[in-house]
């Protein structure tokens, strides 16, 4: 039995010793593991901290090549900047003329197309297309930019889409049809001319059709054709592409001149169609008016009172479109005796209206009522021409 007890706890012992053994042979398998994991670890941070230094000196070599070119540009700029200065103002200046100069609008309007035509006869047609400069772009609705007199006959040029066919409108009837170039330009210049008198020029434009928004007024002169008139007439007013050159007798006539006793004068007379004319008494500035397209015109001003026995002096002046003063009457009088009547006549010309003799004699033109009822007018939009009027003036 002693035996067998020892046999069995002799093998008990020798388990243990194998179970520690093997923890043992574990713990330092495990130590020889981690000792090469630090030990690689730290070869590559050793290998790592090596490097730095190179790529430190790649760095700083670097920045001083970046240094050396920012220099270098800077001499550059330094030694060079003169021609580089002269070279932007050339670049420039070549903008401007072919990007802006040449792109203003309305060039083709101070043209002058009749220079040196007597010296120099050339036909009409030659002249006005190979005047007519490519210094306007097209425009998606027709445009004058010419419309003027000639000796013999008339030049109409304008703008629209390239390659089309615009028509131009006298008096609203079609007389001629033009085909635009590849710059949308057009030029009608008819062989023969024009009656003396007024016409209203427009555009029509065709595939699609377009109209012009804006007119043409014509005054042909029956005198002398550089004594003609042309008006472009826009929504913003009117301008002038043709003013008369010359005057002739009878373009600018005072007829009557009423003086009524609530202060205020009244001129009236004749002058070219659809220009300006101002009043002034003794140098001092009155007003404008309009003359109409019969050619006649009526202008009412407050003078105050003027005193009997006094001399004064009256100017009618005449001006175009630039304001210019082309035309001018004088008229000195002494100022006589009121003579006490209480109404003024006025005799009805072609083209006036109720409203703007209203506006002239009473100041306002609304008063035109006033003016119907003590004529006995039923309709005051139909007045007839050489009809006398009773003007109440009465204060």
């Amino acid at each position: 039995m002693a035996n067998n007890n020892s046999t069995a706890i002799g093998k008990t012992k020798r388990s243990t010793d194998n179970m520690i053994d093997e923890a043992i042979a574990q713990q330092n398998g495990w130590l020889n593991r981690r000792r090469n994991f630090t030990r690689r670890f730290l070869k590559s941070v050793n290998v790592f901290s090596r490097k730095s230094e190179p790529q430190e000196e790649k760095v700083v070599v670097r920045e001083r090549t970046t240094r050396d070119e920012k220099n270098k540009n800077k001499s550059v700029l330094r030694e060079y900047w003169f021609p580089i200065l002269c070279a932007l103002i050339v670049l420039f200046v070549a903008v401007w003329v072919v990007f802006i100069r040449v792109g203003v609008p309305g060039r083709v309007v101070g043209l002058d197309m009749n220079a040196n035509a007597k010296a120099n006869p050339v036909p009409i047609e030659t002249v006005s297309r190979d005047t007519v400069k490519n210094i306007v772009e097209p425009t998606d609705i027709p445009t004058f930019d010419i419309v003027r007199v000639k000796e013999n006959g008339i030049i109409v040029a304008g703008r629209w889409q390239a390659n089309k066919n615009i028509s131009v409108l006298i008096n609203n009837k079609i007389v001629a049809t033009e085909r635009t170039n590849e710059n949308g330009e057009f030029v009608y210049a008819p062989n023969t001319g024009l009656k003396p008198g007024n016409y209203t020029l427009s555009l029509l434009g065709a595939n699609p059709k377009m109209k012009s928004k804006d007119k043409v007024f014509l005054y042909i002169s029956d005198a002398d054709y550089r004594n003609s008139v042309s008006l472009l007439m826009t929504r913003d007013g009117s301008r002038v592409l043709q003013s008369p050159s010359i005057l002739t007798d009878g373009d600018l006539v005072v007829s009557k001149i009423d003086y009524l006793d609530t202060g205020r004068i009244i001129v009236t007379g004749d002058a070219l169609p659809r220009l300006r004319v101002s009043l002034s008494l003794n140098d001092k500035y009155m007003g404008f008016a309009r003359v109409s397209d019969y050619k006649h015109f009526g202008v009412g001003a407050d003078v105050g009172e003027l005193k009997p026995g006094n001399e004064y002096n009256l100017t009618v002046r005449l001006h175009d479109g630039d304001g210019q003063t082309i035309a001018t009457v004088n008229h000195n009088f002494i100022m006589p005796e009121m003579t006490g009547d209480n109404d003024t006549f006025y005799t009805v010309r072609r083209g006036d209206c109720l409203w703007i003799i209203a506006r002239n004699f009473l100041r306002r033109g609304v008063l035109f009522s006033i003016i119907a009822e003590r004529n006995n007018i039923e309709n005051p939009d139909l007045i007839l021409t050489n009809q006398l009027l009773q003007i109440p003036t009465k204060k």
